[in-house]
């Protein structure tokens, strides 16, 4: 029986998940990451130490289960959005990954809206710090020398798709959450990409979560001790996207309110919605010809667990 592997690029740990044909659970592994905050504002994260927790992860998954691992098939990837990745022109990272909860860029965010007459059209969200676009001009204005050696700029789970096969690939409902992406026609917009700084050089390859977008390469298939060529990674999607499509919100009018560290209220719809004066964020769902409206508290429960640990309780 085929198996299929899952990974879930958090923020706080690399989750994989081994399931068969029938969705029944076959082996699973939780590997915690760190997160750096040096200044007020600032949360960042080293793109390797995502790459290796993945490594260490399929080890565990091996290890519990050698034939499951065996009878793999495909590789399907979420995880934490907004989040940019700067590579050289060889695919080695510039400098500590940009997370979606670091507020260093707001300043840049403005100037984004400002500087593109009819930005929030365009985007249909708001030039807000947590999203990729105003990341990328923080880097430009404060650190020039990583921005000009810059080639490539992924979002996370796009940045291990890179490593699981070589190849610059990403898909529609992450792609909303750069402020690049024409959510309504689900491609990149030149304007907004030259709104940055870049062009379509610097951002991967578009394709819908459902669709294959690469091969895992022959030299880490045999590391893994599978058949080179055998196993596809599937487009995949942004962590909430993901979430919706697992609980099976997937038509318009379904929806899932979820409370992590982040709190977010997802619902499905047939076309864009697109309310960014009121706070909510319009993006390609995870299946074509679906796209899906958000709000989202960046403290929700983590919140609480703060509050939880200065009172002293469990």
């Amino acid at each position: 029986m085929s198996t299929f592997l899952g990974f879930d690029i958090g923020t706080s740990s690399i989750k994989a998940l081994l399931v068969d044909e029938k969705q029944n659970i076959v082996a699973e592994a939780n590997i915690p990451v760190s997160i750096s905050r040096p200044y007020p504002l600032w949360s960042e994260q080293d793109p390797e130490e995502w790459w290796q927790a993945c490594l260490a992860a399929v080890a565990s998954l091996r290890q519990t289960s050698p034939s499951g691992f065996q009878q793999l098939k495909a590789i399907g990837l979420s995880g934490q959005q907004h989040g940019a990745v700067f590579l050289d022109g060889e695919g080695r990272v510039l400098r500590p990954a940009i997370l979606w909860n670091d507020g260093r860029s707001g300043l840049e965010g403005r100037e984004l809206g400002a500087s593109v007459p009819n930005f929030l059209a365009r985007a249909s969200n708001l030039p807000m710090a947590g999203f990729t676009a105003p990341k990328v001009l923080w880097v430009r204005k404060h650190e020039p020398e990583v921005f000009k050696a810059t080639r490539k700029v992924l979002l996370p789970k796009d940045y291990i798709r890179f490593r699981l096969s070589g190849a610059y690939v990403a898909e529609m409902s992450d792609a909303g959450g750069t402020l690049w992406h024409d959510v309504a026609a689900r491609k990149w917009d030149d304007i907004l990409l030259a709104a940055s700084g870049i062009d379509r050089s610097y951002v991967a390859d578009l394709v819908e979560g459902s669709d294959p977008s690469a091969m895992v390469s022959d030299t880490l298939s045999r590391e893994w001790g599978l058949t080179p060529g055998s196993v596809t990674i599937a487009g995949g999607a942004g962590d909430n996207a993901a979430a919706a499509v697992g609980i099976g919100a997937v038509s318009a009018g379904q929806g899932i309110l979820s409370m992590g560290t982040s709190g977010v209220i997802f619902g499905v719809t047939d076309r864009v919605i697109a309310k960014p004066e009121r706070g909510l964020h319009a993006m390609c769902h995870a299946l074509p010809g679906r796209w899906h409206g958000m709000s989202v508290m960046l403290s929700a429960a983590s919140a609480l667990s703060w509050y939880a640990e200065i009172i002293g309780a469990s």
